[in-house]
This record gives structure tokens, sequence and C-alpha cells, in this order.
């Protein structure tokens, strides 16, 4: 016979509004009297309707983990057991997502399977890390389940101080912003630094994310130590030309825009690169002119020595 659920009325009442409610998910599972997990959590809700009333967390941590790695496991113990006994231990396991979070519905499924076999049915797609969240597990199922996932091809996560689950966006596989491969960059680092993860030695926890564009759609640049966002490199100053007779015609290699004939100095017009280059040329006539003495009152002013210097042919950007 299925476990009464308790009364939850406080819990209830965030069930009440337009949005969804992880209650009502909660609520869900604990109804489903064929699960294992059922009168898991049918006491879950009862000791968080009881943290509600006394606005006091009942958890406290403590030291689970499987063979060969120092973390990923995230152990929950209840302070309040003999009320609460099935949901006395609710450990997490942290398992790391595909690069670029790349899943399909037979994927998404297994995963599904799995935790309904060994744990409590309720997962959890971290948002900032990406980590797939299996939570609500006791000490006894951690290791079967992880086994299982590992089977499946999948490996732990990271947590405490180590290096933490990266995170890569959906980069060129849909992207048209993409400037790098994104999910080569993320597997190649993390699989690198492995070993930082799964047997913790940092001080303090540290997180790469990449991001394939400036959108930085990750937030690689808010919510990581190491931040890898994609640009585009113009090839524009490769292709312009240093130097070119006047009247010369540009490469077919440059814009279409651009190849026109240029114009030398002395050409007329509007265009602000030419008036520059009309001006550089007043000013180094002016400058290798005799400067004037300031006592000669015939003396020829600055601008009147610029207008009889002899002309010189000065290459206009004007086409650019």
């Amino acid at each position: 016979m299925a476990k009464k659920r308790r009364e939850t009325p406080m819990l209830d009442d965030l069930e009440v509004g337009p949005w969804p409610s992880f209650v009502t998910g909660l609520k869900r599972l604990a109804d489903d009297e064929e699960k294992p997990y059922a009168g898991m959590m049918t006491d879950l809700l009862g000791q968080l309707e009881r943290s509600y009333e006394t606005r006091k967390g009942f958890w406290k941590g403590g030291t689970v983990g499987v063979y060969g790695y120092g973390g990923g496991v995230i152990p929950r113990f209840s302070e309040i057991a003999e009320d609460y006994p099935e949901s006395a231990e609710f450990h997490t396991l942290r398992i790391q997502p595909p690069a670029g979070m790349h899943y399909d519905t037979a994927t998404l499924r297994k995963l599904c399977d799995i935790w309904e076999k060994h744990g409590s049915g309720l997962i959890a797609l971290h948002g900032q890390s990406g980590d797939i969240m299996f939570q609500g597990c006791t000490t006894e199922k951690v290791q079967e389940a992880f086994d299982e996932l590992n089977e499946f091809g999948f490996d732990m996560g990271g947590a405490g101080p180590a290096l933490r689950t990266s995170m890569s966006c959906v980069g060129h596989a849909r992207c048209e912003q993409s400037c790098y491969d994104e999910v080569r960059a993320h597997r190649n680092i993390i699989n690198g630094l492995i070993d930082e993860m799964h047997r913790p030695a940092l001080p303090y926890k540290f997180k790469f994310k990449f991001s394939g564009c400036a959108n930085d759609c990750v937030n690689a640049i808010q919510r990581s130590d190491f931040a890898v966002i994609g640009t585009c490199r113009s090839t524009r100053a490769k292709s312009r030309p240093t130097s070119r007779r006047p009247g010369a015609s540009i490469s077919s290699t440059t814009s279409s825009r651009a190849a026109r004939p240029m114009r030398s100095a002395s050409t007329t017009t509007t265009r602000s690169k030419s008036t520059t280059a009309v001006a550089c040329a007043a000013c180094t006539a002016s400058t290798s002119a005799p400067r004037p003495s300031s006592q000669d009152p015939n003396a020829a002013s600055p601008s009147s020595s610029a207008a009889s210097a002899p002309s010189r042919s000065v290459t206009s950007w004007a086409a650019w």
C-alpha cells in the first residue's frame, strides 16, 4: 500500500498562478505508486513543508562517492530522518553533458529509465554548468547508478574545489554566427584536464566556458573563470594595396565597390580621405618652405606659402 501523502498547505500555494511549479512535479512523482521512489518523494514533500513552516533547512553534508573519483556526488543527509525516514538520504549525482548539449530522444529516455531504476526520478539540467543533475539517491544506490550511466557513455561531472563541468554553446552545428569549432575546443580542454575534475586538488572551483561568437549564449564572460569567445578576423587589411600610381586599377581581390581607378590628390572630390590627402600635401609643402621672420611685415603667410608651393602627386584613398 502506498504511503499517504502529508498535508502541505504552504507548498500548495506555490502551485497557484499561471506559472509552472516544481511542487507539481514532486507531487506527481510521489503519487506514482508503481515506482520504487514514491515513498521517498512523499517524505521529501513533508520535510520541505516543515522547512517552509520553520524557515530552516534540514540537510547536512557528508562524504559519498564512487570508486576512483574524488568528486561529482553532492551528499545530503536529513537531520530529521526519524520523522521522514524514506528521504533520510537524498544525494545528487552530477553527470557531464555532451559538448554543445546535443541530445537525441533515445538518449534522454535511457537516462530517465536509469534514474527511475536507481533514484527518485527527479532530474534537472543545470542552467550554468550544463550538468545533468540526478537528484535523490540513497548511499547504496550511488555506485550502481553511476556504473550504469558510465556504461552508457556518460562520465561524472565536477563538484567542490575542482575543475567544474564545462559548457559550450550549440555552435557551428546549428548557428550561423559560429566563429570556431566550439565542441572540439570544449572536449580537448576538458579531456586534457579531466584529472583536475575527478580528483579535486584546487583551492577553489574553476570553470571553462566556450561561446562561438560575441553574443556569448553560454554567459562565458559572466559565469566562468576562463572564457573563450569566438570573433571574426577581417581579411580586408591583407588585400588593401600599400601604394599605387594615380589612375591604376585596384586588384580584383578587393571589394567590387573599390574596383575603380584611383584618383590623384588634385582631383576635386568630397570624400574625406581625399581631402585629408590634399591637406597633408599642403602641410608638407608649408613645413618644407623657409619660415618667415616675424618682424618682416612683407613676409608671406604660411597659407600663401602652401598655395605657391609646387604641387605634389599624393596617392588618394578616395576609392576606399
